[in-house]
């Protein structure tokens, strides 16, 4: 019922391809396949040349140095799928996603996947040729959103899932037993586990046990609500069950809980994610440091992340220590107060008699918590829901080692932070997604200095060091990364070397005068900006930050920036008025451990025609990049705002113009033709008002204006009522030829 094919295709052709994007301050390399889908799982060589994928319906190799590209598809038949939707599940959670995948020798592999709700597992060898498919039910869950656990170790597989169609049946077994060794798995009638969310097993080969870390419900806390607790448990590889009592169940079986608190505050009981980081070379193995991330249920602490640290040590010395007994009569909790008939959780309790095998089948639950190193929490972000983990030790250019965490955040961040005596650093933080993605896994490659990140899109391959990212000693210095240092002869912010030095670099100080002291700290200011604005217009000039440790400062050339002209905004710039007094030259200064640079420098002026509508620059090189926690891209953001551009408005501007021009003339028309008609209406005789003007005149005047009739009678120009052939002009009675009426005219 397995349908299995094998493709092999070239990097640079058909669907498959490796694409180089842009993360700001970045160069990221991406893999993708249209076929290749849902990285759930990755897995590296020893020697990091060769990546395993685990995805939906298939799995791939990559190699690092190499365009070839296998594929497996391995997607359940049709009639599995109908009977998947048939049980009431979505189809696009039916396909198989392969959720185990794991080194079973040296020339074989071993997955298992989900494979529609009716889990499969199967042989791989290298060259990705299948073998026989194995029953997959108790090694990988049956849904592909359940986290669950696989590791093998001499050949064995050991996991920590679910063991039934609904994930009710937690069990953390050991399957593909030879010889005279057992398949084992815990008792589930008894309560080991309770509702466990699995998050990650790690195998130290000293103690020959197995470490499983998960998240569950802590029986132990009589509240009203279900209380999550983290917890550690562990089995030894040497168990083989007992002879009669715990027959193929584990015998070394115990588990205490992580308590990731603070003083005189709520826990971080949640589990997210962990790692392990053995010890240095030469060092004990007592001195593993395992590292999680953990949030909070309460809502006090929502939207928070912590990230704990515990020692090898302190789990020994609980595990060692007192256990708790279950009363299975009233179902609570209580302290073993009487002696000890044995150690929970040692190995070779296999051998031991009845009575001791069910002292400890009874007595699992340590009663005193793994308290984290210090007492105190590592880091605590307030502002990000970290999900994902890796830690590495590094050595630093004068030979002291730091541990680096990677973390990623559930909106595609990866923070890279070095932890310090007076608490973590954050050193940069690279975009690794334009937009959020759920990320499936993480995984760390030391030999070859890489981070591999898996989505449901592709993988996505983050070089852990970014040094040729800082341009100058001092840069190179405040980034405080152990990756990093400034190497005199070349000018260079350049990789650690493996010989040691005390020039360049200084990871608990970021003291730039005593770790740059061979080299000029004269900064170079970056080239000026010549912004053009119009009068009472609103500008905003911006100034990149140097980091978000560094504190920003404007200034003006022998002026002071008064907070009733300027608006200090949150990001950084700078907003205010374009007017006579806030015209001119503004610089930005960043001041960080002491050390101050100048980030940009504006010259802000009256545009010179109102037709000039864009600024102009002083011809400006390429500036320097920013040390930065938040990566800068190298060519600096854009200074530039809208207030300062604008867009162009000639053409409205030319069509207003043509309509107030035609308003204008139809005004200047409606005038001079109410004048006109003004005129008129003075100069024309009224029939009302002619009696009462010659009752005030006097016989001379009458006797003139007879003349002037008879006149106009002789001259065949009659006078009638309401109708005027003369015009009233600067009070000046006129006639038709232009000359005064009692004159007569020439023709006459």
């Amino acid at each position: 019922n397995t349908s299995l094919k094998f493709g092999h295709t070239h990097s640079f052709k058909g669907s498959t391809f490796f694409s180089l994007y842009c993360s700001p301050g970045r160069n990221l390399i991406r893999f993708s396949n249209h076929n290749v889908r849902n990285t759930t799982t990755l897995l590296l060589s020893q020697d990091g040349d060769m990546l395993y994928v685990g995805a939906r319906d298939s799995m791939a190799l990559k190699l690092n140095h190499s365009v070839i590209f296998f594929q497996l598809d391995w997607s359940p038949p049709d009639k599995d799928l109908e009977q998947c939707s048939m049980k009431g599940k979505k189809m696009a959670d039916c396909p198989n996603f392969i959720r185990v995948l794991q080194f079973l020798n040296t020339t074989h592999l071993y997955a298992c996947g989900t494979f529609a709700f009716s889990p499969r597992c199967i042989y791989i060898v290298s060259c990705f040729h299948c073998l026989k498919p194995d029953e997959g039910r108790g090694r990988c869950p049956y849904d592909p959103y359940q986290r669950n656990t696989a590791i093998i170790v001499d050949g064995e597989l050991y996991t920590g899932t679910v063991a039934d169609y609904r994930g009710n049946r937690p069990v953390i077994s050991r399957y593909l037993s030879e010889g005279s060794r057992v398949d084992l798995k815990l008792d589930d009638t008894l309560g080991w586990l309770e509702d466990p969310t699995f998050i990650r097993s790690t195998f130290l080969p000293d103690e020959g046990k197995i470490y499983f870390f998960f998240s569950e419900v802590g029986r132990e806390y009589d509240f009203i609500d279900k209380f999550i607790v983290s917890r550690i448990s562990q089995i030894c590889t040497s168990d083989v069950g007992g002879q009669r009592t715990l027959q193929r169940r584990w015998t070394t079986f115990a588990k205490a809980q992580l308590l990731c608190q603070a003083d005189n505050e709520l826990p971080y009981n949640v589990i997210q994610d962990i790692d392990t980081l053995l010890p240095a070379d030469g060092a004990p193995e007592d001195d593993t440091l395992f590292y999680g991330i953990f949030t909070s249920q309460w809502s006090v602490n929502s939207g928070r992340s912590a990230v704990c640290s515990f020692r090898l040590t302190d789990i020994k010395s609980v595990f060692t220590g007192n256990y708790k007994v279950l009363n299975r009569d009233t179902l609570q909790w209580r302290a073993w107060v009487q002696e000890k008939v044995a150690n929970p959780g040692e190995c070779g309790l296999h051998n031991a008699s009845d009575n001791v095998l069910r002292f400890v089948k009874e007595n699992f639950l340590a009663d005193e918590s793994v308290r984290p190193v210090g007492r105190s929490l590592t880091m605590v972000s307030a502002e990000h829901n970290y999900t994902h983990l890796a830690v590495q030790r590094v050595q630093a250019a004068n030979s002291r080692h730091y541990t680096v965490l990677f973390l990623l955040t559930e909106s595609g961040y990866l923070h890279k932070a070095v932890l310090l005596q007076n608490g973590a650093h954050i050193i940069e933080e690279v975009q690794v997604f334009e937009q959020p993605q759920p990320i499936k896994s993480l995984k760390l490659s030391i030999p070859k200095g890489v981070i591999y990140v898996g989505t449901s899109e592709g993988v996505v391959k983050v070089p852990t060091a970014n040094c040729s990212f800082y341009w100058t000693c001092a840069q190179c210095v405040l980034a405080r990364d152990p990756f990093c240092h400034w190497d005199p002869v070349s000018r260079t912010c350049v990789i650690v070397s493996k010989i040691p030095t005390t020039l360049g670099q200084d990871i608990d100080g970021g003291n730039v005068e005593e770790a740059c002291n061979s080299v000029s700290l004269t900064p170079s200011c970056p080239a000026g900006e010549l912004v053009s604005v119009s009068l009472n217009e609103v500008i905003r000039i911006q100034c990149p930050a140097a980091s978000q440790l560094s504190q920003q400062v404007w200034e003006r050339p022998n002026s002071r920036l008064s907070s009733d002209l300027y608006l200090f905004l949150e990001d950084g710039s700078l907003s205010f008025v374009a007017t006579p007094a806030t015209l001119g030259h503004y610089l930005c200064l960043s001041f960080e451990n002491g050390y101050q640079q100048t980030m940009a420098i504006y010259h802000v002026k009256q545009k010179s025609s109102p037709m000039t509508q864009s600024p102009t620059r002083f011809p400006r090189p390429q500036t320097y990049p920013i040390p930065t926690t938040q990566a800068v891209s190298r060519h600096g953001p854009e200074l530039h705002t809208s207030f300062a551009k604008g867009p162009c408005y000639l053409r409205e501007l030319v069509v207003v113009s043509v309509l107030l021009v035609i308003c204008l003339s139809l005004l200047i028309t409606m005038v001079l033709y109410a004048l006109r008609q003004r005129c008129r209406s003075r100069t024309a005789p009224q029939a009302g008002t002619a009696n009462r003007d010659s009752d005030r005149r006097t016989p001379v005047e009458q006797e003139a204006l007879s003349g002037n009739n008879i006149l106009s009678k002789h001259n065949g120009q009659a006078l009638h009522s309401g109708h005027v052939s003369g015009l009233f002009c600067n009070g000046t009675l006129t006639g038709p030829n232009g000359h005064l009426p009692n004159t007569p005219s020439e023709e006459s």
